[in-house]
């Protein structure tokens, strides 16, 4: 144990700063507050750069950003009352999407609370149902309670912890010993030997036509370059979730895309799953999916399902639950299966995929938001990182771009919330040691509701691509109104000149309606030294039959 300086020289905030940046965090984003004002300051001293935002549910989503970057757990950072209220919506998005969060709030000492009351309330009752850990930082065992809620927040199925730390504890010096050193990782479970281990294998070694679901958990525990052996080896098309992305390297044959969201891929998926006669579910977690995937295939199916933790959704059924890491399992099952059995052999997968492609393809009008799409992935380099906000653009975008890895795409995939597409970009670009090109795609209701941030971007100095779908409408709501038979109420509004937007934020803006212009200005995007706003103009009712 070490003190990092002579007995008493320290604060309780310097113990807290030095234990995040201990476990490899460099950033951390929010706005100040008079409460928080030692908590920022220990952080500078101890390396981590405080970024500076315009709302602090932006902030969580740039450290997300931050976090599929470097693997470091975000640090979010908020004063008292509406500092930590304001969060809520991004911690929740933290809890439901598993991302490691650390959520720092001042607050006011007990004793002061009995008697002051202004923008004072119970941070931790507020949060505790969205977090996986609330704390209240004390003297004498700030050292521990680091250790454990850095632990909780990336074990397992990671998500945020909340610390609320009080004016005193921060602001006070302390002898107390700590330690830098770094905790070790998540442990990495192995399948426990017995009846279902046995089943598994037995059921995947006799399987002619394995089909393999892969999802956000196997994208935390870096199982990407051992699912894309596994399916290689067997020829088992692979479905993800739309976090999973990448797993396998959507450009190859057997990689079915991303799933969950679209009623027409789900026409084509779920009747090729339900012809499995062995269902690997590989990290696979329905948080992402929905109605649709509830139950979709029968009882009697043969599932087996490799998760690290016991799933209790509900969604569905398994006829094998193996609680394992990914790996450890593949290597079993792997093991268990002659490299000379045949997979699919009338080739059901190979039309799935060309049915998904026809499904998808551009608008044969020349111009839509499909067309926006594949012209950009086609344009922006492979190692492009695309993130994208939700919306009807959302659903259709991560039907048609591919990702070569995992982390390609990065969205808000259980909670869907809007306003998520920027920030990631911005934190993912700001913190990505290869500098990969960011494209965040977003509707133009979503991008109003973040536009303060493009200020932060443009003091960041960082060159992210922003494609904004501008159709004057919330329009997977009003689709859904006249899927419904309802009236078309508050969906629709005026057009803002984005293109001068982005000029006023010190950036550059395009507006675009055909894919020609769309090309150029991606091409000079990418070698522009700050951000580039793309306004793609699109008709009413874009995505009529589209998803």
């Amino acid at each position: 144990m070490t003190s990092g300086a002579d007995s008493g020289s320290i604060t309780g905030a310097d113990i807290i700063a030095g234990k995040l940046h201990a476990a490899g965090c460099r950033h951390a984003f929010g706005i100040p507050g008079g409460e928080v004002l030692a908590l920022m300051g220990a952080l500078d001293q101890a390396g981590l750069r405080f970024v500076l935002v315009k709302h602090e549910n932006a902030g969580g989503f740039m450290a997300e950003g931050g976090w599929h970057a470097d693997g470091a757990p975000g640090v979010l950072l908020a004063t008292l009352g509406p500092g930590a209220a304001n969060a809520v919506n991004v911690v929740a998005n933290a809890w439901q999407d598993r991302v490691p969060l650390i959520f720092l709030t001042g607050c006011v000492s007990g004793a002061e609370a009995e008697s002051y009351t202004h923008q004072v309330f119970d941070h931790q009752q507020m949060l505790r149902p969205i977090v996986k850990a609330s704390f209240r930082a004390e003297l004498g065992v700030l050292d521990v309670m680091m250790e454990k809620a850095i632990a909780i927040a990336l074990d397992g199925q990671p998500g945020p912890v909340h610390i609320d730390v009080p004016i005193s504890v921060a602001e006070a010096q302390t002898s107390e010993p700590w330690s830098s050193t770094p905790l070790p990782g998540p442990a990495i479970l192995a399948p426990a030997p017995g009846p279902a281990l046995q089943q598994a294998l037995t059921l995947f070694a006799g399987a002619k036509r394995p089909i393999a679901i892969a999802g956000v958990d196997a994208v935390n525990e870096g199982a990407g370059p051992e699912i894309t052996a596994f399916c290689r080896k067997f020829s088992i098309p692979l479905v993800t979730s739309y976090k999973g992305k990448g797993l396998l390297e959507e450009t190859d044959p057997l990689a079915l895309g991303g799933a969950g969201l679209s009623p027409k891929a789900d026409g084509i998926l779920l009747p090729l799953i339900n012809q499995s006669d062995c269902i690997l579910l590989l990290g696979y977690d329905p948080i992402e999916m929905r109605i649709n995937w509830r139950n979709p295939w029968p009882e009697t199916a043969a599932v087996i399902d490799v998760a690290p933790v016991l799933r209790t959704h509900g969604m569905h059924k398994s006829s094998v639950a193996l609680r394992s890491s990914v790996v450890p399992a593949l290597d079993m099952l792997t093991a268990a299966r002659s490299v000379e059995a045949l997979s699919w052999p009338d080739g059901e997968p190979e039309r799935a995929r060309a049915a998904l492609e026809v499904a998808f393809a551009p608008e044969a009008s020349g111009w839509g938001p499909a067309t926006v799409f594949h012209t950009l992935n086609q344009v922006l380099p492979p190692e492009t990182v695309a993130t994208a906000d939700s919306g009807a653009h959302r659903i259709l975008v991560s039907q048609i771009w591919r990702s070569h890895s995992p982390r390609g795409m990065l969205q808000s995939s259980a909670l869907c919330t809007m306003g998520c597409a920027v920030p990631l970009a911005m934190g993912h670009r700001l913190i990505d040691a290869d500098k990969a090109p960011v494209v965040a795609f977003v509707g133009d209701a979503g991008l109003e509701m973040c536009l303060g941030e493009l200020s932060t971007l443009r003091d960041l100095q960082i060159p992210v691509i922003i494609c904004v779908l501008v159709d004057r409408c919330l329009s997977l709501i009003e689709l859904k109104q006249r899927a419904s038979q309802r009236l078309t109420v508050g969906v629709g509004f005026g057009e803002t000149d984005f293109v001068a937007v982005a000029q006023a934020y010190g950036g550059t803006g395009v507006w675009v309606e055909d894919a020609a212009t769309l090309t150029k200005a991606a091409e000079e995007a990418l070698a522009r030294p700050g951000f580039t706003l793309l306004a793609c103009r699109i008709s009413d009712r874009a995505y009529d039959g589209r998803l």
